[in-house]
């Protein structure tokens, strides 16, 4: 009985001294990293379960070509875009263009936003037909694993837009009006 004792504690006792004796290394991205409550897209689609978009996305009045430092609420940035979190999202524009935000700890709207900005950040205002983010939506019958991007002409919140933006406008108007 004491044998098989010494036996047990000699296995023990060979762990501590060499920890890494018959382990294998481990490859790729540590576990630790990685939040618990986040998903793949792709495997929500498999257990069909449904995903619910923040509701702030649409209140922002953020123009694409802004950074996503512009937003009205920066609190609001911080807040997870989806739910159940996601790792990643390809946002689909109606043109065809799509972008795509990732987050292994979960997308928030700072991300979305910070991923169409890197595509729109170059453009000028005269150049965007709908500069103004509307809100995303999620058709699971035309496609699971993307959301589509809405645009708008107009800002949705009622107290967006950069300070002194007027000045341009009222210019514009004015030559427009001369013009005619």
């Amino acid at each position: 009985m004491a044998a098989a004792v010494d036996e047990s504690l000699e296995k023990v006792d060979s762990l501590v001294e060499d920890p890494n004796h018959g382990t294998k290394k481990p490859h790729g991205r540590r576990a630790s990293s990685m939040a618990a409550d986040v998903y793949n897209i792709e495997d929500l689609e498999k257990e069909n379960k449904e995903i619910k978009i923040s509701i702030e996305t649409q209140k922002l009045g953020w123009k694409l070509n802004a950074s996503s430092s512009a937003v009205e609420d920066p609190a609001v940035l911080k807040l997870p875009l989806t739910d159940p979190k996601l790792k990643k999202i390809t946002l689909h524009f109606p043109l065809g263009l799509e972008v795509t935000a990732r987050n292994l700890k979960g997308v928030t709207i700072k991300d979305a936003l910070d991923a169409i900005h890197k595509q729109f950040k170059k453009r000028a205002d005269d150049e965007l037909d709908r500069p103004y983010l509307a809100g995303f939506e999620w058709d699971p019958e035309d496609c699971y694993t993307r959301f589509i991007v809405h645009q708008a002409n107009q800002p949705t919140s009622s107290m967006s837009g950069a300070p002194g933006g007027g000045k341009k406008k009222k210019k514009a108007a004015a030559a427009a009006a001369e013009g005619s």
